[in-house]
């Protein structure tokens, strides 16, 4: 593909992505559609082979894969795959995980490699199923052939993927197919547990614990009905010592004034978000939920999306 041609192309797809017009199959019979799943997150089947979707939760998440008869799952996530519950309903795991600032040509053909070599139906997956999946997923079944690359868009679309994250456009934008013999003779390694870098760690545990502050947000700082066993208070703590953490790693202090500036902020903002939890639980939780829990998680929120923004994105 010439570079003019994938720069229009990738300009096609930011100007869908802002609301020009653009028909998406409604017909479940058509493909992409979503999934009626209801323990699985955002899950589209892409091909008859693959379905993209957010990361599997618990025992009912891995016996609804197994419902769907999916046999492979790959995670694009940083986080850890629970590989014991995978393996208790005979799933196999592979884990290839990159960012949201794009997927290297190299990861996209180890992908392509993978949905057309592995048993499935497979099941992509990242966190929520937005961004990482969808984008991974297209790629990998415009490059394997089994998709054409005009149909990749209604992918992302129908996937909710942010147009801010224009690294996962371009990926896809560009994708193209790799012809069969080239991916026959890939040498790729396809472990059930990737080695990552200390950073990309530490973001894993930090936007898993923050998603669980999201959702008690949004029942009042109250008990969780899909995870009991979570405390709001330890949460916000476990929040700061994430914040403490990344501060301390070597890769950090590499990184701009104004990225560690956020990282403090953040940090000071879950201290109080844990101290207001604790004072609040104190009283009995007889006076309504205080301003401060909402005001403090909100400005840990806006940190970090201005923070994907200006470095991540």
């Amino acid at each position: 593909m010439k570079p003019i041609f994938r720069c229009t192309l990738f300009g096609y797809f930011i100007s869908m992505a802002l609301g020009m017009t653009h028909q998406i199959p409604t017909n479940s019979t058509q493909l992409p559609h979503k999934l009626s799943a209801k323990y699985l997150p955002n899950a589209i089947q892409i091909h008859d082979k693959v379905i993209s979707g957010g990361q599997p939760d618990g025992e009912q998440a891995f016996r609804e894969l197994k419902e769907l008869g999916v046999k492979t799952l790959i995670s694009v996530d940083g986080a850890k795959p629970e590989l014991a519950l995978a393996k208790k309903y005979g799933l196999r795991y592979i884990h290839l995980p990159h960012g949201y600032n794009g997927i290297p040509p190299e990861r996209v053909a180890e992908l392509a490699k993978a949905v057309r070599e592995f048993d499935g139906p497979i099941y992509i997956h990242c966190h929520h199923g937005k961004h990482r999946s969808p984008a991974a997923a297209a790629a990998a079944c415009v490059s394997a052939g089994m998709i054409e690359p005009s149909a990749s868009l209604a992918i992302l679309m129908l996937a909710g993927t942010n147009k801010n994250y224009r690294g996962l456009f371009e990926s896809v934008a560009s994708a193209q197919r790799i012809e069969d013999d080239v991916l026959d003779a890939l040498q790729a390694e396809f472990p059930e547990l990737a080695k990552l870098p200390p950073m990309a760690e530490a973001m894993v545990e930090l936007e898993h614990t923050h998603d669980h502050l999201k959702q008690f947000s949004k029942v009042g700082w109250t008990k969780l009905p899909t995870h009991p066993d979570l405390d709001p208070a330890h949460e916000s703590l476990l929040l700061q010592e994430h914040f403490q953490e990344m501060l301390r790693l070597e890769s950090v202090a590499k990184n701009p004034e104004g990225f560690r500036k956020m990282l403090k902020e953040s940090e000071a903002d879950a201290e109080s978000l844990e101290s207001a939890i604790r004072q609040w639980n104190r009283s009995i939780k007889s006076v309504p939920v205080p301003t401060v829990l909402t005001e403090s998680f909100d400005r840990i929120s806006a940190n970090c999306t201005t923070c994907h923004r200006r470095y991540r994105d």
